[in-house]
């Protein structure tokens, strides 16, 4: 059955999530991302502090792709550290902060407080902590007790769009269970979009802007009449060639039958010339013979 494999996949990635939390609890692990490619298994691990989880000369990390391999069955596993520059944005990584200080004895009210502070500050647009469990003490009553601030969306698909997170917290009186909910800055929830905003936003630009664009169009139209004013210099270069072939080819013409002209009068004159010589000798010839 499919829907088995999908069972068996989705428990090994949270032993292995449990196993690398228990390993790099120190690094400030968050999260486990897996991306399988035909050749190599990526698995990109999302953590606060890179330095410990990687070890000297990456013997942590080579130590953990051979864990994966041989105790979780993944072909061949390529481990990534991804560093978590602003950790008061990350979900988890403050429900383990805040679960953290809850067990080593610091008032959870305080506590509390003090991240929703942490996490506004860091520019979320929306932080919402749930605590529940024994919040009052030894004997007293277990309760929830939520704390928020800003713009929060809990149902449907926009639900999606905010980072979670949860851990458990080890006080003296019994365990309490943290949740945290962060709309990260940035996030455009679909029904914050106004279509009058945009264009109010549009109308208000700075002059600088507006006077930047009218250069840029001005440069953009003074490029194009010069490109234009080429091309007709390169049309007009192209016709005057063509003139100027043709009338060296006319003149040419010219010249060829002037010098063929030349030739036949030449001829003519040549042919003159010998009768001319002819009955020259036909009349010596003539009065020699007279004379006899």
């Amino acid at each position: 059955m499919i829907e088995r494999i999908f069972i068996k996949q989705g428990i090994k990635k949270i032993e292995m999530e449990n196993y690398l939390k228990k390993e790099l609890d120190k690094a400030g692990f968050t999260k486990l991302e897996t991306v399988k490619t035909p050749l190599v298994t990526r698995i990109v691990l999302n953590v606060t502090r890179p330095g410990l989880a990687i070890g000297k000369g990456g013997t942590n990390i080579k130590k953990l792709t051979k864990i994966l391999e041989e105790k979780f069955g993944i072909e061949n596993p390529q481990i990534e550290i991804k560093e978590i520059t602003v950790p008061e944005l990350d979900a988890q990584a403050m429900a383990d902060k805040i679960s953290s200080l809850i067990g080593r004895g610091f008032s959870w009210r305080s506590v509390v407080y003090r991240t929703v502070k942490d996490i506004t500050g860091a520019g979320a647009q929306g932080v919402e902590i749930v605590l529940s469990g024994a919040l009052g003490g030894k004997g007293v009553r277990k309760r929830k007790q939520r704390v928020a601030e800003g713009y929060m969306k809990k149902i449907g698909e926009q639900a999606k769009m905010v980072d979670y997170g949860a851990a458990p917290a080890k006080a003296k009186f019994g365990t309490i269970g943290v949740k945290i909910r962060i709309v990260k800055p940035g996030t455009v929830f679909p029904d914050k979009i106004d279509i009058k905003e945009l264009i109010e936003s549009r109308k208000e630009k700075p002059k600088e802007e507006t006077k930047k664009e009218t250069r840029i169009e001005e440069k953009k139209e003074k490029t194009e009449e010069k490109e234009e004013n080429k091309k007709e210099h390169k049309k007009k270069d192209k016709d005057d060639k063509k003139e100027k072939k043709g009338h060296k080819k006319k003149d040419e013409g010219k010249e060829e039958a002037k010098e063929y002209k030349k030739e036949k009068k030449d001829e003519e004159k040549s042919k003159e010339t010998k009768k001319d010589e002819k009955q020259l000798l036909e009349k010596v010839v003539s009065k020699e013979k007279k004379e006899k």
